[in-house]
């Protein structure tokens, strides 16, 4: 490979000086390799209490602590109902407070002293309807429905004698001396 070496200077042994060439480069490529630089390109140094950021470690040391007191509150709960077996604390046991208690006693009061008035007055009243009217109106429609009814009223329970004669059992205030329907007064 030497006789295709071709050198920069001439030389009367060509093998030997591609050797002393080769040797020189690779003393070179070691230099550059381990070669430090001059200019100091690593920027400006950053002071220590810069660096360590103490007031972003004191919050973060807080906010540790919050969440360890939280973990140790939740487990002592967690404790209590295991020790528990669970039972359910659903009492009530705060006052029942309001700010409107007094108004709202003394409109109640007012509110009942007036209802107790209304009611004297419909008490003492007397009643325009007519209940004597009422009743008799109210006889003469059960008058009207035994007529109209093909069984009498209360005679369900009896048979009919041979003779034809009903012992009738209707309402003695719709019959005042008429016959029924279906029998005749004895």
């Amino acid at each position: 490979m030497h006789r295709a070496y071709q050198p920069l200077k001439p030389s009367t042994n060509k093998y030997i000086q591609q050797k002393w060439d080769q040797s020189n480069y690779e003393q070179h490529r070691r230099k550059v390799s381990t070669a430090v630089p001059v200019v100091d390109t690593k920027g400006i140094r950053t002071p220590a209490h810069m660096a360590l950021k103490l007031k972003k470690r004191q919050l973060e040391q807080e906010r540790l602590t919050i969440i360890e007191r939280d973990n140790q509150l939740l487990s002592s709960k967690l404790a209590d109902i295991m020790c528990s077996k669970g039972y359910v604390d659903d009492r009530n046991d705060y006052p029942e407070r309001s700010l409107n208690a007094a108004r709202r006693m003394e409109q109640m009061r007012l509110v009942t002293h007036q209802n107790q008035a209304i009611l004297q007055r419909i008490r003492s009243q007397q009643s325009e309807y007519r209940r004597r009217n009422w009743e008799e109106h109210w006889e003469q429609a059960e008058c009207r429905r035994d007529d109209i009814a093909r069984y009498p009223c209360g005679l369900t329970n009896q048979q009919v004698p041979s003779s034809g004669v009903w012992k009738e059992n209707i309402h003695v205030k719709c019959l005042k001396g008429k016959a029924g329907r279906f029998g005749y007064l004895q």
